[in-house]
């Protein structure tokens, strides 16, 4: 018999990896999510995109830049800004920044795939490498800089009175496959060259490599013909002319492509166009008159509007026009300078010696009136004291008859009290009376005795007049001739009796 208790059976035993089964679980649930959050997340910002590199595929072309979907390499496709998740087994990434056109600038953009292109192309065909007839406007733009290249260039502006001209970079050889096309200056469209289009003032946002805009103006210029530039000709009599000016003039619109082309720019168009013109004109027209005919009379005159004329003919041919021809100033040789130089001196003198006796004569009449004048105020004055003495007179007279008739209405008014008082008072008034009458008698008798002394009234009138005006003369200097200062008083002088 076992003296041993039963021992309890033991439970059958699980294997090891049953115990570990949960603890894995556990922990890819809380491993999974981290891993995908740090390892596969991408969050590119707003001024960013990724670049997606692709490691597993088959293997691409030799000497391919990008790489097909299922290609191993650089994917064509980018991807924006946002967050997203992708599997690092199958990609890896590079986040670049965008490219970013700044305001007044375009981006010319040259694909980095494709075929090559034919010689003598740079303008990429749909399946090509080469630069992209579009541009990038200002902005940003999700570019693969592998995939593309971007340059950037200034937007071309047209100013105000100023057209642009187009140069085609790109197209046919218009010396090739154009029949009549040969030592043409305008091209059609399609062919290198300058083709007839123009475009107005404004901004343009053109491929420098396909098309060249050339600024031309269009607004009035000035040309001054002077120093070297100066007409020079030689006159019928053998003398060499100087001739300086202005000449104004401007290109027309529907000639500027083929002047820009065919000539050049403005010191072009007045160098081989305008001055030619101009100096060939001065020695044919200017030989057929003599030296002295263009410094005085009308031939200058007519020398500029036959000039003015000329150029407008001519250089309209051309597309060009001239609005004014100005000859400012003509340089005589220095053979006649001297003598032209000494009349204009004797006709200066000349002039200064009228002006002098011009001043002379003024002042002469000056005087003269001065005198008048002081002639009239002593003749109003003496008039003004005669009448002032007739007025007193007559004021007293008319007083003291008044007051003669005050005395008669009270001698009246008394007579009945002093008839006899009365009486004598109109006896003494009758007197006075007479008194008077015989004291303006004995007046006028002795002015008319005294004017009778002198001849007659405009003799004694004289008398006074020189009285009261010789003592105002402190001196006078000058004749008694006919027109002198002096002849002033000869109609005053007494008349001298045969």
């Amino acid at each position: 018999m076992n003296s041993f208790p039963d021992l309890p059976k033991s439970r059958p035993q699980l294997p090891t990896w049953a115990f570990s089964l949960p603890v894995i679980l556990i922990l890819a649930v809380l491993f999974i999510p981290l891993y995908i959050w740090f390892f596969c997340r991408v969050e590119p910002m707003a001024d960013e995109i990724v670049v997606l590199i692709r490691k597993t595929g088959k293997n691409p072309a030799q000497g391919a830049v990008l790489a097909a979907k299922d290609e191993k390499g650089i994917q064509l496709d980018v991807l924006a800004e946002g967050r997203h998740f992708l599997n690092p087994y199958t990609y890896s990434w590079e986040v670049v920044p965008v490219t970013d056109v700044p305001a007044g600038k375009l981006g010319v953009v040259t694909r980095l795939f494709g075929n090559n292109l034919p010689d003598g192309e740079i303008i990429a065909h749909p399946d090509s490498k080469g630069i992209l007839s579009d541009v990038l406007l200002p902005g940003k733009h999700r570019i693969n800089p592998y995939a593309f290249h971007v340059q950037m260039f200034d937007a071309i502006t047209i100013r105000p009175g100023h057209i642009g001209v187009k140069v085609s970079l790109v197209g046919g050889d218009p010396l090739t496959g154009q029949p009549g096309a040969t030592n043409t200056f305008i091209v059609p469209v399609g062919t290198k060259g300058v083709v007839s289009e123009t475009v107005d003032p404004g901004s343009y946002y053109i491929n420098p490599f396909l098309i060249s805009l050339v600024e031309v103006n269009l607004q009035s210029q000035r040309f001054e013909m002077s120093g070297d530039d100066s007409i020079d000709f030689l006159t019928v009599d053998g003398f060499t002319i100087t001739a300086e000016g202005t000449i104004e003039y401007g290109i027309k619109r529907d000639s500027a492509a083929l002047l820009a082309h065919q000539v050049g720019d403005m010191d072009d168009i007045v160098q081989k166009i305008i001055l030619p013109v101009a100096r060939g004109f001065g020695r044919i027209e200017g030989s057929k008159n003599p030296a002295l005919s263009y410094i005085v009379g009308e031939t200058r005159q007519l020398f500029q509007d036959k000039l003015e004329s000329h150029l407008r003919e001519h250089c309209s041919k051309w597309g060009i026009d001239v609005r004014s021809v100005l000859i400012r100033n003509i340089t005589p040789p220095d053979q006649i300078a001297g003598i032209i130089r000494e009349r204009e001196l004797a006709a200066q003198t000349r002039a200064m010696y009228d002006q002098q006796i011009t001043q002379a004569q003024s002042k002469a009449q000056l005087a003269r009136q001065q005198q008048l004048a002081v002639q009239k105020s002593e003749q109003v004055a003496a008039e003004t004291t005669a009448l002032t003495s007739i007025i007193a007179a007559k004021q007293d007279q008319e007083v003291r008859l008044t007051a003669a008739e005050q005395d008669l209405a009270v001698a009246s008014l008394e007579r009945d009290a002093a008839q006899a008082q009365a009486r004598a008072i109109l006896s003494r008034a009758t007197g006075e009376q007479t008194v008077i009458q015989a004291q303006n008698l004995a007046e006028a008798s002795v002015l008319q005795q005294q004017a009778a002394a002198f001849g007659d009234g405009f003799n004694y009138a004289r008398h006074l007049f020189y009285s009261r005006t010789a003592p105002q003369i402190q001196s006078i200097l000058t004749g008694d001739g006919e027109g002198s200062l002096g002849s002033l008083f000869n109609s005053y002088l007494p008349t001298r009796k045969p």
